[in-house]
């Protein structure tokens, strides 16, 4: 089971990122999809997570209609699409599998067992 995540980078703040997470060695239209971030200093929190059908999203109050996470099964990919960047953004950003996701709580990075190796986003002037 592979993981890896590509697209981050250092941008204006207001600019836009699109993140990737490519997945491998399992059948991802079973599993839900998380991406968490950790900034220097602080906890590992959730940003956003999708289903496994893409029907159910949830999102962290802190990015919540700035991102947008999606996916396609038949590419084995989810994206999250960034957007009006803060400098407060600058985190690493991960991408997960293995936990659930629901409409009524962010992801939690305890229930999520497998992950990337992390890509930088650096929102800076």
């Amino acid at each position: 089971l592979q993981l890896v995540e590509s697209g981050g980078g250092l941008v204006q703040p207001g600019g836009s990122l699109r993140l990737s997470c490519a997945t491998s060695g399992f059948t991802m239209d079973f599993y839900a999809i998380a991406w968490f971030r950790q900034a220097p200093g602080k906890e590992r929190e959730g940003v956003s997570c999708i289903n496994s059908g893409g029907g159910t999203t949830m999102y962290a109050p802190s990015v919540k209609g700035r991102f947008h996470i999606s996916r396609d099964n038949a590419k084995e990919m989810v994206w999250l699409q960034m957007n009006s960047l803060k400098p407060e953004d600058t985190a690493v950003y991960y991408c997960a599998t293995g936990g659930p996701c629901t409409t009524w709580d962010i992801p939690n990075q305890g229930e999520y067992g497998s992950w990337g190796q992390g890509t930088q986003v650096t929102v800076s002037s």
